[in-house]
């Protein structure tokens, strides 16, 4: 069985990673068995970029295969933004009500309520011997300037879905893993690791 750590140390992250890979021979570890690791330098300029610098540098220091997740929120009216800041829009230490706030403000100085956005996930694996394995999934709504529903977390109460006439955040859990850039990313990294682990 092929021993993978999770390079985070959010538990519901591993979880649903469990979920996602229950049919492959694969064991998922999280980072918080490991102690107090340093973080990764997260300096790429995209989500892809930044998910194969974590799983690399997590890879060297646990010695052992890695699996890492970069993702956010790309609105089109805002050329883009929040992008790879999307966890730290209105600063390094903002929480989900601040960054909501700043993505609000943003919204109203183009003089628009809503706009298309995508939200991104991008899955980097990087193996023991050096190889990698990555991809990417997303899902298109629309962003708008009122929050509905409260379940979900970041920007999912204003992340309308149209084919679902809900949110992000009023949506069950299995309909987000169903939608959702992270559920996309996480099928097609089991593809990938299906293939890679014959």
């Amino acid at each position: 069985m092929k021993k993978i750590i999770v390079a985070t140390k959010n538990q519901g992250k591993v979880r649903e990673m469990i979920t996602a890979f229950k049919d492959l021979d694969v064991e998922l570890h999280s980072l918080s068995e490991f102690g107090a690791l340093p973080d990764a330098v997260e300096d790429g300029m995209t989500f892809a970029e930044n998910a194969l610098k974590k799983a690399s540098f997590y890879a060297k220091e646990t010695n052992c295969a890695c699996l890492a997740d970069d993702s956010g929120l790309e609105i089109d009216v805002l050329d883009g933004a929040p992008g790879i800041y999307s966890a730290r829009f209105a600063g390094y230490h903002a929480d989900d009500a601040a960054n909501n706030r700043k993505m609000v403000d943003e919204l109203a100085k183009k003089d628009v309520t809503s706009s298309r956005a995508h939200y991104v996930c991008a899955l980097a694996f990087v193996d023991t011997d050096g190889s990698v394995l990555e991809c990417e999934g997303r899902c298109t709504g629309q962003i708008r300037n009122f929050a509905k529903g409260d379940g979900g977390f970041g920007y999912d109460p204003y992340f309308y879905l149209p084919q679902l006439d809900k949110t992000m955040a009023q949506i069950t859990l299995a309909e987000k893993n169903a939608v959702s850039h992270r559920g996309a990313a996480l099928r097609n990294m089991e593809n990938l690791l299906r293939g890679y682990l014959k």
